[in-house]
């Protein structure tokens, strides 16, 4: 059996070498110098509501603002398929985890735009526009009606 030794010219290596030191430089230099990167700032809150969730009688979920009571919104069975199987996914959740159930749920509106729901006793949150604007405006209802209330 005979060998083949394939010969590569010397500059075609070193060229190599130089472009892949070139992108390690090139990706270093934008990582650690924040050249050519963007960032955007923070969103801010701009609206807050803090609710209580309890059961009512026939199925029906009573959403409340847990600063004072106010009832926001009461969910009927069949009603808002989308916010209450949320509420109850984080629900689950804080019971899976042996969490309090005291703590309020989080809903956020950023100067952004978007909407979030935070569970305050797990530290999870649920960016609400990812499931679609309708989705989302299930939970913007929610904001308005509760500043309505107080």
């Amino acid at each position: 059996m005979a060998h083949h030794t394939i010969q590569v010219p010397r500059i075609q290596v070193r060229r190599a070498i130089l472009l892949v030191g070139f992108t390690i430089g090139a990706v270093a230099l934008g990582r650690f110098g924040d050249v050519g990167t963007t960032r955007m700032p923070p969103a801010q809150p701009v609206q807050v509501l803090d609710l209580r969730i309890e059961d009512r009688a026939g199925g029906a979920v009573a959403l409340a603002d847990a600063r004072d009571g106010h009832l926001v919104a009461t969910v009927q069975p069949g009603e808002d398929g989308f916010l209450r199987a949320t509420l109850r996914v984080m629900a689950q959740a804080r019971l899976r985890e042996g969490l309090s159930r005291d703590p309020p749920f989080r809903l956020t509106r950023w100067d952004n735009g978007t909407l979030s729901l935070d569970d305050l006793a797990s530290g999870r949150r649920i960016n609400l526009e990812a499931f679609g604007a309708t989705n989302a405006a299930a939970f913007a209802r929610l904001l308005e009606q509760g500043r309505g209330a107080t």
